[in-house]
């Protein structure tokens, strides 16, 4: 069984305010939640913030489902990195036979995996990684590259935990840049600024810092002191529940990882580069719960105005 990561005393006060408000809904399993009313009027008030401050860049849209060919997630090289935090999905395919004992064992709440096969899809990881193979399809990358939208989508991380600000399944907030390396590397440091403005716009006191990506394994220490020295991925801090501040926002710089996978190239033939930035709309909208207080109707006006203008 996955072990679930204990909450600290105020994670788990924090939580149970959410709760008995119905801010959040609980499930009965930890990181899944419900969201109420008052949540989902924050949580799509900072997408719209964000929409509004990718506009004068002229972004491409693009909309991916939660789910994505099993062969891509393959393809993509996350199984090597995080297989801990990966998720498949398996359908039934038997008999009657076999689905009369799957229902026995189910209704026991025993394990049923044995009459389930794995499918072609697994689950969005990130919301970025349907992104890269649909750009590349098209063929070189033009001259100024591309910038892509890809929405709140929803994903997946294997991670259980009693923390209200550590969930399973989540809206990221992403957006996308694919180019040449100078391109590509301008754009993330100024979308980092650009968020940090953002947050603390909303009255969040956020900070900056490198950091490095939760790879899995011995090798994977390595990797994530290698990903630190490079400085490839930065993150914005916020104080929700403690006991340390929590990243609410992402800024990756993959090089050539995801372009080398699925043949992006330049015009010149030269291999593009990507970065990508994720904003956790959950997070936020906790850290915002956190600082400002339940009722958004007693907020600050100026957080007010930012969030809903009219």
């Amino acid at each position: 069984m996955t072990e679930v990561l204990p909450a600290s005393t105020d994670q788990a006060e924090f939580a149970a305010e959410l709760f008995e408000r119905e801010i959040l809904i609980e499930s009965g399993v930890p990181g899944l939640y419900g969201r109420g009313a008052v949540f989902e009027q924050i949580r799509t008030g900072f997408d719209a913030l964000v929409t509004k401050a990718a506009a004068p860049e002229g972004p491409e849209t693009l909309r991916f489902p939660p789910l994505l060919p099993r062969r891509q997630l393959e393809s993509s090289g996350y199984l090597h990195s995080f297989p801990h935090l990966a998720g498949s999905v398996f359908g039934f395919e038997g008999s009657e036979e076999d689905a009369l004992a799957q229902d026995t064992c189910a209704s026991a709440h025993e394990d049923w995996s044995e009459y389930q096969t794995m499918s072609e899809l697994a689950l969005v990881p990130a919301a970025c990684y349907p992104v890269y193979p649909a750009v590349a399809r098209r063929g070189a990358v033009p001259s100024g590259g591309f910038f892509v939208d890809a929405g709140g989508a929803w994903v997946f991380r294997h991670e259980p935990s009693e923390d209200p600000a550590r969930m399973q399944t989540f809206h990221q907030r992403e957006l996308v840049r694919i180019g040449s390396p100078d391109e590509v590397l301008e754009w993330r440091d100024t979308w980092r600024e650009r968020g940090l403005g953002l947050l603390r716009g909303l009255g969040l006191a956020a900070d900056v810092d490198r950091a490095a990506d939760p790879f899995f394994g011995r090798g994977g220490r390595m990797l994530a002191a290698n990903q630190r020295k490079q400085e490839l991925k930065y993150e914005l801090l916020v104080q929700i529940a403690g006991p340390e501040p929590t990243a609410v926002t992402s800024f990756n710089y993959h090089q050539e990882h995801f372009a080398q996978k699925y043949g992006l190239v330049l015009e010149d033939g030269s291999t593009a580069h990507t970065a990508c930035l994720g904003f956790g709309q959950e997070r936020i909208t906790l850290a915002l719960l956190r600082t400002h207080g339940f009722e958004p109707s007693s907020w600050p006006e100026e957080v007010r105005r930012e969030l809903w203008p009219s």
